[in-house]
């Protein structure tokens, strides 16, 4: 019988660590982290491979606990005016094989108390990158305005992340498609619930997710030059 991946002791532990984020307590709580947070998304991680074969195979699950699927908990302080040590919400994201970080294309499941959310696409992309994508939308206007209002795309997905004031330099300000040019994060996403996170039958709703979301990283893809 199928079991779920991520139980209530996976949230209560974000909620505490929420309250206590410091060394102290997280290294006298390191084992629920361990058995309660980190084993079941890295079991979750290998076990949705042949999902994501399925939808791309230039996809990758990677279940390895450092340099893999899923983010660390660690976060990085150096340039933050927060100083707190720990993330509180588990980040896991399928990138591309041809990108080495975050910022290449990638199907995305986000965890944390409160903020649940299946999402694909590209963050922060750099400079290069994201003019290949801007030059994309311009080349192929009616595609990209297919994706955006095709019904697998409008049954609960909208567009996020951060946008230009102004128009980018080199683009039409009178272009259809201006408010997508200015665009500086190309990544769509959908809530979830826990119900649906606690389920067994996640991975299943998850593939369901990401397959709805193909044909968008499927075009961004196609803009950068990877493989879909």
């Amino acid at each position: 019988m199928a079991t779920s991946y991520f139980t209530p002791k996976f949230f209560k532990f974000l909620r505490d660590l929420r309250e206590n984020n410091n060394r102290e307590w997280f290294n006298d709580h390191k084992s629920r982290y361990e058995d309660d947070v980190k084993d079941p998304a890295l079991r979750f991680i290998s076990d949705f491979g042949p999902h994501l074969e399925k939808i791309s195979r230039h996809f990758t699950a990677d279940p390895r606990p450092v340099g893999g699927s899923m983010f660390r908990i660690y976060r990085d302080v150096r340039f933050s005016k927060n100083k707190a040590p720990y993330k509180t919400a588990v980040g896991i994201q399928f990138r591309h094989r041809a990108g080495r970080d975050a910022h290449a294309p990638g199907f995305y499941l986000h965890l944390g108390p409160g903020e649940i959310f299946a999402a694909a696409g590209l963050w922060h992309p750099d400079g290069p990158t994201l003019k290949a994508i801007r030059d994309g939308l311009v080349a192929d206007p009616a595609g990209w305005k297919r994706i955006m209002s095709g019904k697998a795309f409008r049954s609960g997905f909208e567009l996020g992340g951060d946008s230009l004031k102004r128009p980018p330099k080199g683009y039409d300000p009178e272009h259809p498609l201006i408010d997508d040019l200015k665009r500086k994060d190309f990544i769509a996403h959908t809530p979830l619930t826990q119900k649906v996170v606690t389920d067994a039958g996640l991975p299943g709703r998850l593939a369901g997710h990401f397959r709805q979301l193909a044909p968008m990283v499927r075009f961004l893809c196609d803009a950068v030059g990877v493989d879909y």
